[in-house]
């Protein structure tokens, strides 16, 4: 039976959602053919979390813990960090240096995709359409009306470096920009200022198992709040997420093409949720989430339940397929 230690929690606005996450994967996957444990990355704090919800350390020289005077070593890592350190990639090359095989995608893809900034870039020298931003450093001179004039009102101000819209604001006003900018930094060291692209927002989640890309049914995100920010996402009733999206064949074509394209050219592997906005002038590339919520409510595990396949079948490929 094969060991695997679920990760989940980590360093930033992410980590109650990533907790959730963990308890799903581990609730789902198959107890006769995995052995799972989850455990929680923490500052200073690794452990494993027991059903009797007790705290186990974990050995960081060899990722061990030991129960009940048994000594467990794991077979393979599911990645259930949202953010830091799982999706940025840091704990990755940690396992990559104990030789523990994991679910993601590797360290470099995940330090680069979890950069909205250098995915765009990327993303856009490959043919993808994205929405015109402006980069701000920490310390830098900020003059908030060139910003305004260059992509007008309203806009987004979010962090490069986070996710489930930690730090993001939509400013609709001049007055609503200044707050807009700290509420970014304080989820972060670079932010960018993005021109607002009215449309349909469509998520289109991939997944590569045994060689074969996998590429799931689109699901069109209809938010009640001004847009899909944090409360949106996670508080039941305040967003509708329609699986599969109406959508004429050619756009669902474009976008799962694109899709594809984009998996190959970032270097993704295991699960990944590209995001649009399509509207008359197009299709827009928004960001990919390496490391999607698993949630029963969660997009991707909703798109493979439309294609048939049902959460323990979804999280046991993960595992399967690093092997």
């Amino acid at each position: 039976m094969r060991k695997i230690a679920i990760i989940c929690g980590g360093y930033s606005g992410e980590y109650e959602i990533s907790i959730k996450s963990a308890k799903v994967v581990k609730k789902h996957l198959d107890s006769n053919i995995y052995d799972s444990y989850i455990i929680v990355i923490k500052k200073g704090d690794w452990y494993c979390l027991t059903e009797d919800d007790k705290h186990i350390p974990v050995d960081k020289n060899d990722f061990s813990v030991t129960i009940d005077g048994n000594r467990i070593t794991f077979d393979a890592v599911f990645n259930a960090v949202h953010g830091i350190p799982g999706e940025n990639g840091e704990i990755l090359g940690y396992f990559e240096m104990l030789n523990i095989p994991y679910t993601s995608s590797n360290f470099t893809t995940c330090a680069l995709t979890f950069n909205k900034d250098l995915t765009k870039h990327i993303a856009a020298a490959h043919g993808a359409t994205v929405s015109p931003s402006i980069t701000i450093n920490k310390g830098d001179f900020i003059d908030k009306n060139d910003i305004i004039d260059e992509l007008g009102l309203p806009l987004f101000v979010k962090p490069t470096c986070n996710g489930s819209s930690v730090g993001v604001s939509k400013v609709n006003t001049a007055e609503d920009f200044d707050k807009a900018i700290e509420t970014a930094f304080n989820a972060g060291e670079q932010i960018m200022c993005e021109k607002f692209v009215k449309g349909r927002e469509l998520a289109c989640s991939v997944m590569e198992y045994k060689g074969k890309m996998m590429v799931m049914p689109l699901t069109e995100v209809v938010s009640k709040n001004d847009f899909f920010d944090y409360e949106a996402k996670y508080t039941e009733g305040k967003s509708d997420e329609i699986t599969p999206a109406d959508l004429e064949e050619l756009e669902e074509i474009e976008i799962k093409a694109t899709s594809a394209m984009l998996y190959e050219k970032l270097g993704c592997k295991g699960f990944a949720r590209f995001d649009y906005i399509l509207n008359e002038e197009g299709l827009f590339f928004i960001e990919v989430n390496i490391v999607p919520g698993m949630s029963e409510a969660s997009i991707m595990p909703k798109q493979a339940a439309e294609m048939g396949i049902s959460l323990g079948s979804l999280f046991g490929m993960a595992i399967e397929n690093i092997f």
